[in-house]
Order: structure tokens, then C-alpha cells, then sequence
């Protein structure tokens, strides 16, 4: 089967509505989250609260992975039907992803004040160490620990710009990426179920990682 032919879900513009929508959804909902598991945890640190942070979303994502995984390996199961799970998968992780560094920026005080820092933001973390490849000149400019920059002071019209090569990048990566793993969660005997959940633990794990090198260490106390 050819990667054209492989399912409709990773096709480009499936790929790039598909951060939209997640940018939607999720950017409301981050700073609610946060709030809620403060309210939860008054005396939390901000450490603890990304370490719950981690917890939630290395959970939520490998169980969704394994559960499609499993489910799209049953025998009775089409194998368009088993597609369409794992594509829909794909959201579900997406989404998740985006609530998570969104989250993120809130715990070390950071507010997005509009849509394109957001999704400057939350591309070039999931992308990961392929950004500096990606915008070299950016990546010089805010060090080692970007994020912070790329919010406050960077200008709009240059994160506009920047946006459009990043979002070549990322339908790229997660286009192709997302191809390969939707096929492993079709197979058959019961293996998909360990091809979604370990791929889905991989790719978080590499999110935490990339996280952690936009964002720099974590705030030892909350701010106003």
C-alpha cells in the first residue's frame, strides 16, 4: 500500500485543520486547567503542578493509543473502519498535545496574547530539535531557552512569517510520522495495541523533552 493511498487523514490540509481546530479548542481550556488543578493542590509548587502536567498527558496519550491499537486489530473489524480509528486517534493526540504546552506556558507565566504565538509555540515545540534547522536566524536570536522570547518580544509580522515555513514542517513530520504509526495500529493479532501505545509513549516523551528545552527550568514560585 502507498503512502498516498494510505489513509486520508494525513494528508496535508487533514494535518494543518486538524492544529487549527486543536489551537481553538485547547488554548481556552489550558488556563482553566491549570487554575483547576491549583484550586485542587493550593499549596502545589509550580513543579508539581507540570509534574502532574507530564503525568496526565503521558496517560491519556498511551492509553488512547493502545486502545485504538487494539480496538482496530479485532478480526471483525474492517480495515478502513481500523484506519479511520487511528486517524481519528491522530486528533485526539494532537489535541492533547496542544492543551499540554499551552498548559505549559501557563505554569511558567506566559500568556500567548494571540493565535499565531500560539501556534509558533506549539508547532516548534512538537517539532522539536528540527526547528533550528527549520529557522536557524530565530533560533540564533532567542537561545537556548526560547519560548519566552518567541512570546514577548519577538514581532507579530515576523511570527507570521516564520508560521508559514513551520507549518510546512510540521505537515511534513506529522503527516508522514502519523502515516507510518496509523498503519501499526492496524495489524492484525492483537499487535497493534502495543505498536499505539509505544508509539504514542515515544512521541509524548519527545514533547516533554522539547518542552523542556523551549522553556527552561521551571519557576520556584507562582507569579502575580
Amino acid at each position: 500500500m502507498t503512502n498516498d493511498g494510505l489513509v486520508p487523514a494525513v494528508n496535508q490540509s487533514f494535518v494543518l485543520r486538524a492544529l487549527e481546530k486543536a489551537l481553538t479548542l485547547q488554548a481556552p481550556l489550558a488556563r482553566a486547567h491549570v487554575a483547576r488543578l491549583r484550586r485542587k493542590s493550593p499549596e502545589a509548587s509550580p513543579q508539581e503542578i507540570l509534574r502532574r502536567l507530564n503525568a496526565e498527558f503521558r496517560t491519556g496519550t498511551v492509553s488512547t493509543g493502545a486502545g485504538v491499537g487494539a480496538a482496530a486489530a479485532v478480526p471483525t473489524v474492517r480495515k478502513g473502519v481500523a484506519i479511520s480509528l487511528a486517524g481519528g486517534e491522530f486528533v485526539t493526540f494532537l489535541q492533547a498535545s496542544v492543551l499540554y504546552v499551552l498548559a505549559r506556558s501557563e505554569v511558567y507565566g506566559m500568556r500567548t496574547p494571540d493565535v499565531e504565538r500560539q501556534r509558533f509555540l506549539v508547532t516548534a515545540v512538537l517539532l522539536g530539535e528540527s526547528v533550528s534547522s527549520a529557522i536557524p536566524t530565530v533560533a540564533e536570536r532567542t537561545g537556548k531557552h526560547w519560548a519566552r522570547a518567541i512570546i514577548e518580544t519577538i514581532p507579530r509580522e515576523l511570527i507570521v512569517r516564520i508560521n508559514k515555513i513551520l507549518g510546512r514542517n510540521f505537515v511534513t513530520k506529522y503527516g508522514t510520522k502519523q502515516g507510518v504509526i496509523v498503519l501499526g495500529k492496524v495489524v492484525p493479532f492483537g499487535i497493534g495495541a502495543l505498536i499505539g501505545g509505544a508509539a504514542n509513549g515515544i512521541l509524548s516523551h519527545g514533547i516533554i523533552r522539547s518542552s523542556n528545552r523551549a522553556f527552561g527550568p521551571v519557576p520556584t514560585s507562582w507569579g502575580p
